[in-house]
């Protein structure tokens, strides 16, 4: 169960004007169930996307890559659930590459103007059949007001579908901010996440919005981690239809860039922390604050090292106060010159060690209180200057073990 998370109500989802969503089943991996998706877009919409840096990246991923190289303006992208066509070679590019062209078709337009997106199990070949019977009925479906069944949609080993929506006044103007992401598992994005789309109805240009989105994923999705492991699929895209009618934005020093970006970020934010809150098997919602750095660099190092240690993770999800496993983790973290014995090391409210060691007034109780909540934060404080950095993570569970045990039966 996702910790202090609950799906969105539908009539929270902003509509995004220039965006209309679809969905279907398609039987890729399973029937009943929702696992395809189209979202077509209005022309002139500009978007930007950031992708995976696993070498062995999906086939979509490849594809993704080579339209948006190419600059025509998309038309659709195109999601399915259940089956990552990653590991598949030349086989699994034709496969995606006819479930384009078959989009295409139904549009009327080109086939680089479609953008494919995949998740599931790896190495397997993708039903390309099934998608292409099931288009027809997801663009059937396709209308703005869509996006809480777009969400479920792109779920996998998810509990929770995430999406949210915020607003704000550009040029006098209602400008609607709106995204949704997928992810529970194999989770420590490495400039993007597992899944995630947020769309506005402002007006950007390419270049300007590929940086808002750069900017967007620094702070949010590649400040997460479930248990370290980088997707194949790994897909953040940025979506501007300027069907708000305010000015375009075409670089940083425009009057609404700060605006906007902030609030794009706040999205991304939002939708990165919800991954976490549906982490594998999670039950508690970590948050890993390092300060008085030399560079944001080292504060990531002591973070992540935290973050990803099973030997922590473990004992969050035991509501036990080993805490000399997280000094353990900041010392191996990689700082070669750290005085140890200028870190200072809390547990929510409690100071645990100083000096080198345990702090003399700490006491068993008050860290097994903290352990014990279902959101605590981890601050450190490692005396070298002022940078800082901010990770989310969670708990590790029997469940983590179990869904991933069992996730190709």
């Amino acid at each position: 169960m996702a910790v202090n998370l609950v799906a969105p109500k539908p009539e929270d989802l902003l509509r995004v004007k220039g965006v209309e969503l679809g969905v279907a089943e398609a039987g890729v991996r399973k029937a009943g169930r929702k696992d395809l998706l189209v979202m077509r877009l209005a022309d002139g919409a500009s978007v930007a996307g950031v992708f995976t840096q696993n070498r062995f990246c999906a086939a979509p991923v490849i594809l993704c890559r080579e339209n948006l190289a190419l600059g025509q303006a998309v038309r659709a992208m195109l999601v399915n659930t259940g089956n990552a066509n990653a590991g598949t070679g030349e086989d699994g590019l034709a496969r995606a590459r006819r479930a384009c062209t078959e989009l295409a078709g139904l549009l009327g337009c080109e086939r680089a103007q479609i953008l494919p997106f995949s998740t599931g199990v790896i190495m397997e070949p993708l039903p390309v059949e099934r998608i292409v019977a099931a288009l027809p009925r997801a663009l059937a479906d396709c209308r703005e007001d869509n996006w809480a069944l777009a969400a479920e949609a792109i779920m996998t080993t998810d509990t929770v579908p995430k999406a949210c929506s915020r607003q704000l006044s550009l040029g006098g103007k209602p400008v609607t901010v709106t995204g949704m992401a997928k992810g529970a598992g194999m989770i420590r994005p490495d400039m993007a996440t597992m899944l995630a789309y947020v769309a506005t109805d402002a007006a950007v240009d390419q270049a300007a919005l590929q940086k808002m989105l750069a900017s967007a994923a620094a702070r949010s999705f590649n400040r997460i981690t479930v248990d370290g492991d980088t997707s194949t699929n790994d897909s953040f895209m940025l979506i501007a239809t300027g069907a708000a009618g305010t000015q375009t934005i075409t670089d940083e020093r425009h009057a609404d860039y700060a605006a906007l970006a902030e609030t794009v970020a706040e999205v991304a934010e939002w939708l990165a922390q919800a991954i976490i809150r549906d982490g594998e098997g999670a039950t508690k919602f970590i948050t890993v604050q390092v300060e008085g750095g030399a560079s944001e660099a080292e504060c990531s190092k002591v973070a992540f090292a935290i973050a990803h240690s099973p030997l922590v993770k473990t004992a969050f999800f035991a509501s036990d106060p080993n805490l000399g496993r997280l000094l353990c983790a900041i010392g191996y973290a990689g700082i070669s010159d750290l005085d140890v014995n200028r870190v200072r090391l809390h547990l929510g409210g409690v100071s645990v060690a100083k000096d080198g060691g345990l702090d003399p007034a700490y006491r068993e109780e008050d860290g097994q209180r903290v352990m014990k909540q279902s959101e605590i934060t981890v601050r450190v404080e490692l005396g070298r200057g002022s940078a800082r950095t901010t990770v989310w993570t969670c708990d590790l569970s029997h469940d983590y073990v179990s869904i991933n045990a069992d996730y190709r039966s």
